[in-house]
């Protein structure tokens, strides 16, 4: 009788730590989904340009909402995104494991999962913040999701579609803190859009046999010679640089600020060129890695300057 109860007594307990385990690999899925690595820059940049729209301090009450609703409409844009593309992820090394293409997740639950969380991020935004961060918010989503989803597998172009959705987080920002879209605001997506070329074209480079295996037409796939790759993100690059010193002149920043988007336009630009000479793996992680790090760098120096300099 004893050995019955202690085998009977040991079933539920495997069978619910099995439970357990199956729910928390299922969370880790649902929240490899929202892809948290690349959307902590989305919740960096839109913080910045919060903070930029109020150098007499934000409420703790609006940058909680802010933040929340931008990375409840991101981590919804990003599942979506990954519904409409993983069969694409699935011919790629380094989307293959993830949880729609390898059915960990179903299709359903992904679109369902995405939907949710976008209505949710785009209530919080318009009840939050703003009616006006709320319809920014909502045109990233669509131009992500609708528009550079579906051309991702159709032209080249799509990177610079791309860049657009990409760019418009400080502008969420700006828009929960004013309630409206001015000229600083244009400034602050004009720096994030040109940054994103070189960094999403040093990308394409590293994993070109990659995306080219996976059907998705690139501007290396197209060309693998790279001569245009190479030009073109030496050319945004070196658009970025004067555009990285607007902001002195639209009443954002001052003197420090400008010196510093100076040393860090001169050090981009010098990568870049680089780049398209050499055109390897290595010259465009060298590139990619430090676009990564430019970016904080500018934004921590512009809100810096405009806060407390």
């Amino acid at each position: 009788m004893k050995v019955g109860t202690h085998t009977a007594e040991a079933m539920p307990t495997g069978t619910t730590q099995g439970a357990r385990v199956h729910r928390a690999d299922r969370t880790l899925d649902l929240l490899a989904l929202t892809k948290p690595r690349l959307n902590l820059l989305v919740l960096l940049t839109t913080l910045a340009g919060l903070l930029l729209a109020s150098p007499d301090g934000v409420t703790l009450a609006l940058a909680v909402h802010t933040l929340i609703g931008t990375a409840l409409v991101a981590g919804g844009a990003a599942a979506l995104n990954q519904v409409f593309e993983r069969d694409t992820d699935g011919r790629m090394r380094r989307t293959r494991n993830r949880p729609l293409p390898t059915g960990r997740l179903g299709v359903a639950e992904g679109a369902w999962f995405g939907t949710l969380l976008s209505v949710a991020g785009l209530g919080e935004l318009f009840f939050g913040t703003t009616p006006a961060a709320a319809a920014v918010a909502g045109l990233t989503l669509v131009s992500y999701v609708l528009v550079y989803t579906p051309l991702k597998t159709r032209t080249s172009l799509a990177t610079l579609v791309g860049a657009v959705p990409g760019a418009l987080p400080p502008v969420i920002g700006w828009a929960a803190a004013t309630g409206d879209v001015t000229l600083p605001a244009v400034v602050l997506f004009g720096i994030v859009f040109f940054w994103q070329m070189p960094h999403f074209l040093a990308i394409a480079w590293m994993y070109k046999d990659d995306y080219a295996s996976a059907g998705i037409p690139l501007l290396p796939v197209v060309e693998p010679d790279g001569r245009r790759t190479g030009r073109q993100a030496l050319l945004y690059t070196a658009a970025l640089w004067p555009v990285s010193v607007l902001p002195a002149l639209v009443g954002l920043a001052g003197a420090p600020y400008s010196v510093m988007a100076t040393c860090l336009g001169i050090a981009f630009v010098w990568l870049s060129a680089v780049f398209a000479r050499e055109r390897s793996v290595a010259t465009a992680r060298q590139l990619f890695l430090f676009s990564i790090m430019y970016l904080p760098l500018l934004l921590g120096a512009l809100v810096a300057d405009r806060l407390w300099l």
